[in-house]
């Protein structure tokens, strides 16, 4: 049984591997793979393009985008994944812009993409399409907050003398994602935390929060110094200029109760 998960694990990533190699060969003359969502906003409706003057969609908006607005994303995977990939692999090769799933905003700055009809096969595309779906998620983890488990994390604030910080979630929930895509990643909010906190991240639908805690909307963020007292617990998603702004003041309430 471990040597089929071996094989499978080692066949998807080189699956991924492939998609990858693929996509940089088609796709990475005109697409970006990943821009901060923050400077993207800013690009887009700020300064109308003149900031980045990209000539197409990021990846990293192409694969939020086409999993929100292509098929059912709160269904099967499977089927999820099908149903984005026979959209992209028509996309490519029928391009047109009234199809797009990208936002008026930033589809008005691009041309229509040249088709691919000829130029890339089925098989192709297929891998291509798989390196585009799991890419958002992938990006997000890889940039964001580490998080640890909560005993580990209670032990390691107590060394470090560090406040625990739950960020109290569930997969579901479009603000958890806009914080994980818009704040979470951004580079200064991984420094402040990683400075003076220990990171835990629950899904509320699938597993109770610690210490009898509650957490009436997700995201919540719970704050708990090294001796399991509770600092703070506040609901919402937040900018990252207001996030800075919570974990000082959760940084000052530790030292009020000292």
């Amino acid at each position: 049984m471990k040597m089929v998960a071996t094989l499978l694990l080692i066949s998807m990533c080189l699956q991924a591997n492939e998609g990858k190699d693929l996509f940089e060969k088609y796709c990475t003359s005109c697409h970006t793979p990943f821009i901060p969502m923050a400077i993207l906003k800013e690009n887009f409706l700020d300064k109308n393009n003149t900031l980045l003057k990209l000539k197409a969609p990021t990846l990293n908006q192409l694969s939020y985008r086409l999993k929100q607005r292509i098929g059912d994303p709160k269904g099967d995977e499977d089927m999820h994944r099908m149903e984005v990939n026979a959209f992209m692999s028509d996309y490519v090769i029928h391009p047109d812009k009234d199809k797009s799933v990208c936002l008026e905003d930033v589809i008005k700055h691009f041309d229509t993409m040249p088709s691919l009809k000829g130029k890339v096969s089925e098989d192709e595309l297929e891998e291509i399409g798989t390196y585009l779906y799991d890419f958002d998620e992938k990006v997000v983890k890889e940039k964001s907050v580490h998080y640890e488990d909560f005993d580990a994390a209670l032990k390691k604030a107590k060394k470090e003398h560090k406040i625990v910080m739950i960020k109290a979630m569930s997969k579901e929930c479009h603000f958890c994602r806009k914080m994980d895509r818009e704040v979470l990643i951004e580079q200064e909010v991984r420094d402040a935390i990683k400075k003076d906190f220990i990171s835990v991240s629950i899904d509320v639908s699938k597993h109770s929060l610690p210490l009898g805690l509650k957490a009436d909307l997700t995201p919540s963020f719970i704050f708990i110094d090294e001796y399991k007292n509770i600092l703070m617990n506040v609901p919402g998603a937040w900018s990252k200029s207001d996030f800075l702004a919570l974990l000082k003041e959760a940084n000052e309430s530790l030292k009020k109760d000292k």
